[in-house]
């Protein structure tokens, strides 16, 4: 199994938000992050996911700044958008 599958499957944790969260970062953030960061990104990996949850899903920030900052970029990644073919409204198929 190749790292980067290692690492999707620890990105599955016990609720969807965490698995879609992480999920995301390491698709579109981790392989180009700074070692310091993927390190980061492998200590959240290590947390249980209540004590991770408030960090990803409210205001709070860990008091580690290396993991403050990770928090901070899984947060401001843009949602997965939606493809043209799923965001065809009724009326498109209609006409």
């Amino acid at each position: 199994m190749s790292e980067l599958n290692k690492l999707r499957w620890r990105c599955r944790r016990g609720t969807l938000e965490l698995d879609l969260l992480l999920l995301r970062y390491l698709e579109h953030a981790y392989l180009s992050a700074p070692p310091q960061r993927q390190h980061a990104f492998l200590r959240v990996l290590d947390m249980e996911d209540v004590e991770l949850m408030p960090y990803l899903m409210t205001e709070r920030l860990p008091a580690d700044p290396s993991l403050a900052e990770l928090v901070i970029a899984i947060r401001s990644l843009p949602a997965i958008q939606q493809t043209d073919e799923s965001s065809t409204t009724p009326d498109d198929i209609s006409n």
